[in-house]
């Protein structure tokens, strides 16, 4: 099964999206801000999906996306940021670090894996 990636600087958040996506059946990694994430993924993570959130310290999520996209094989890897945050202007600045998708905080289980199954290749 597909191992995904959340990057959230809230454990509460992380502890919630790890039991909707371990129920699911995906294979669950945690970071807790994306220096820590690039950290794993530079090490030799690779997880087929991303969800991060956007304001974190040390490295946000739209930096870390733009990190991420130049770790080798993980170019065309899903990402989606799952924030409280709604502007535009943040969604355009993620879209161009290389964004797949947005989710606006709070997120339901059965949204969120629906979003995970239309940004996933099928049998993933």
């Amino acid at each position: 099964m597909t191992t995904v990636l959340i990057v959230d600087d809230s454990k509460t958040v992380l502890m919630s999206l790890t039991t909707i996506l371990t129920k699911a059946g995906y294979t669950v990694e945690s970071a807790e801000d994306g220096a820590a994430a690039l950290a794993r993924l530079q090490g030799g993570l690779r997880p087929g999906l991303l969800v991060t959130d956007l304001n974190m310290p040390r490295m946000d999520g739209i930096t870390f996306i733009g990190e991420a996209r130049k770790v080798s094989g993980l170019r065309f890897t899903p990402i989606l940021m799952l924030t409280t945050e709604s502007h535009a202007d943040k969604r355009a600045a993620a879209k161009a670090a290389g964004a797949t998708g947005w989710i606006v905080k709070p997120v339901d289980a059965d949204s969120l894996l629906g979003v995970l199954r239309q940004v996933l290749p099928k049998g993933a």
